[in-house]
């Protein structure tokens, strides 16, 4: 029996056994609001372990960004996902293992950054997105799920409730779903905020959970900058004239301080090259060149490189992502997003899209465009055979973070770093903490600058409490949140990886069908019975590979340290934990590259003036550079050594001192990468004061 027909055959017995979709007198054991992937691996583990099940989706497509343009897996650790979730990945590699899967070139032809590890796999990570929409279906129907397409959630009375459990949910249409366990699984939460759960929008301070990674970021915001010297002002120079589009208007925050700002949303674009599939970009109606002038000055001070990353998928596609200073994340548009109305979000989404739509245009046609630039993206376009109700254009948003939930437990940096590690694990994440850019401003300088980024990795697979899956007793005693789980801004950009969405939905579901047979609320659910189950389902709880080098703690140096993430960095640093001996979480490096143009200026500000003893901290290596220029501001004016990176550090192997300052209340070092002959690492900078002698 051949592929299709088998599919049809299985179609045709599920449709046997299912009532319909709205039945009004049907309570589910599961009700699941919202498709996404998290979504169908809840409902295909709650048919699993005998229980019915239904999925609401309030879009026409099964898969959230799984199937909306996503093809380009992040997860980090691959081996750290298990389950249902590599299940679907596994189908994936057995879809493009046909020949007839490959329309537009062969197998053997597919070349990405990632073809090559995924033949060594049972795996495949990267794919198109009708692809991964058909393997959701097929999952349903085998799995016999009730799937209901195109039903809101009413969000002004859409949550019954009594004795502190859901009991239906209305939609906009007034159908109804019963049941007896819920789970939200939308990117927005909106289930969970309309059945009284706490949740936070925005970036939290650092202060309330002791991290450094969180809040306004201008300092570690070295990623995805714009050329030196962009003038943010409508007529150059002329402050009066006002900002151009986009640009914030006052300061971007006190530094490591919370906002309400969300990080930028885009659409990941399906593109092709090949000229008999490909729908041709055109401008978008309510085009203005306006919007993008400081793409085109960006340009013209200096900028050379194609602003996007397409990643190639098979049959010579792509999942095209934001890069660089002026790209597809249309930067502070996002802020409403999370507690919006219906209408409101549509009006964010058309906005969205004629935006970048619009960039697509000025890329292709405006001649401040270098050519070279023009001509490249003129080789892409929209593919017919994807998102064929959208014109090409993805369906799905990619909603980064919207709500997330406050619950009896909230994932931090601690957790992503291993400072932290929970017993009550029900999967892992293993992505570095990444936040795109939150906003743009002007710096004191006149100049340009996105504020956001943040990309800290170098940590090993971690886990996932279940705690921070189910709210708080006190507000909701039957439900799940496996996407808005409790996590702070910081440490949601590291788990919020579709994979592990999957894992979550799977384990929720896990613990739902356990709760139903105990008769127990969410939150007092067997954790040694749910560790059972989910490990006899091939879900991983632990890591057990190899572990990364854990990073020196700064408290355990002498003196004063300030470490690489509270420096003030300039142009692109990457990070990195090859080479030990580093303090805190990684450090970083300049790529030997833009030489003259990256650096890091450590402020210390001193309680007691005196002299001290300057140490820079480094890892050594052959590849590193042996003429590090450091500058030094101290009482007596401004001196200026070089460093060997090449030679390893002679204190405790771990610091080499550049020399004794006298210092007044303040120790400015700069280290730059000014004619350098290799990489220039840059980790702490540590002070120590001389003690007098007798």
């Amino acid at each position: 029996m051949n592929r299709n027909l088998r599919f049809l055959c299985t179609v045709l017995f599920a449709l046997l056994l299912i009532k319909p979709a709205a039945a009004a007198d049907t309570t589910y054991d599961l009700v699941v609001y919202g498709g996404t992937s998290a979504g169908v691996a809840a409902a295909v583990q709650a048919r699993r372990m005998g229980k019915t099940a239904i999925i609401i989706e309030p879009g026409k497509h099964l898969g959230g960004l799984t199937t909306g343009g996503l093809g380009a897996t992040d997860i980090g650790n691959k081996a750290a996902i298990g389950g249902i979730s590599r299940e679907f990945y596994q189908r994936i590699k057995q879809h493009y293992a046909s020949p007839a899967s490959w329309k537009y070139e062969t197998a053997t032809n597919y070349r990405s950054g990632r073809s090559s590890e995924q033949a060594q796999e049972d795996a495949m990570w990267t794919f198109e997105p009708s692809v991964a929409e058909h393997l959701f279906d097929e999952m349903c129907s085998e799995a016999g799920i009730v799937v209901v397409r195109r039903e809101r959630l009413d969000l002004s009375r859409g949550v019954e409730k009594a004795n502190g459990r859901i009991t239906s949910i209305r939609m906009e249409s007034g159908k109804t779903f019963s049941g007896r366990m819920f789970i939200d699984a939308t990117y927005e939460g909106d289930l969970m905020a309309k059945a009284g759960v706490s949740y936070a929008v925005g970036r939290e301070a650092n202060s309330q959970y002791g991290e450094t990674l969180n809040g306004v970021q201008t300092k570690n915001a070295t990623h995805h900058q714009f050329a030196t010297r962009v003038d943010p002002y409508v007529k150059k120079g002329d402050r009066a004239s006002g900002l151009l589009p986009g640009v914030h208007a006052g300061s971007p925050g006190e530094e490591g301080s919370g906002d309400h700002r969300v990080q930028a949303y885009n659409f990941r674009m399906c593109l092709t090259d090949v000229k008999e599939n490909q729908t041709p970009f055109t401008k978008p109606a309510g085009y203005d060149e306006r919007d993008y002038e400081l793409l085109l000055r960006n340009f013209e001070a200096g900028e050379l490189r194609s602003p996007w990353n397409p990643i190639l998928m098979p049959n010579r596609k792509t999942d095209v992502n934001n890069n660089y200073g002026f790209s597809t994340d249309y930067i502070g548009h996002s802020y409403d997003w999370p507690d919006a109305d219906y209408a409101t979000r549509d009006k964010i989404f058309r906005e969205h899209l004629q935006y970048q739509q619009g960039l697509i245009w000025t890329l292709i046609s405006n001649p401040r465009v270098p050519a070279k630039i023009r001509d490249e993206v003129s080789r892409w376009g929209p593919c017919k055979d994807e998102f064929a109700d959208f014109a090409g254009w993805p369906h799905q948003l990619y909603v980064r973070e919207a709500r997330r939930m406050i619950s009896d437990y909230v994932m931090t940096q601690h957790n992503c770093q291993g400072r932290a590690v929970v017993e009550d694990a029900v999967g892992l994440a293993a992505y570095t903490m990444d936040s795109h850019n939150v906003q743009r401003y002007v710096d004191g300088s006149g100049q340009i600058r996105n504020e956001g980024d943040v990309q800290v990795g170098g940590f090993s697979p971690y886990p996932i409490s279940y705690r921070s899956i189910v709210p708080k007793e006190s507000e909701c005693q039957n439900l799940f949140v496996p996407v808005c789980l409790a996590a702070t801004h910081i440490a949601y950009g590291s788990i919020r990886m579709e994979p592990v969405f999957m894992v979550l939905g799977q384990s929720s579901a896990t613990a739902a069908a356990i709760a139903i047979d105990d008769g127990v609320s969410v939150q007092r659910v067997d954790d040694r019975r749910l560790r059972q189950r989910l490990l006899a389902d091939n879900q991983v709880l632990e890591w057990t590979g190899p572990r990364r080098v854990a990073g020196i703690d700064a408290k355990s140096l002498k003196g004063l340290v300030i470490d690489d993430d509270a420096a003030e960095k300039r142009g692109d640093w990457s990070s990195s934990t090859s080479v030990a001996g580093f303090v805190g979480a990684v450090y970083l490096h300049d790529n030997n590259q833009n030489k003259g143009q990256v650096t890091a200026r450590y402020k210390f500000a001193l309680q007691e003036p005196g002299v001290y003893d300057v140490r820079i901290i480094y890892t050594a290596n052959p590849n590193r550079a042996t003429n590090v220029p450091i500058n030094i501001e101290h009482a007596d004016g401004r001196s200026r050594v070089t460093l060997n990176e090449r030679t390893a550090p002679d204190i405790d192997k771990t610091a080499h001192s550049i020399g004794e300052f006298k210092f007044g209340r303040e120790a400015v070092i700069v280290i730059s990468n000014e004619d350098t002959d290799g990489y220039v690492v840059i980790d702490a900078v540590q002070l120590v004061p001389r003690i007098p002698g007798p």
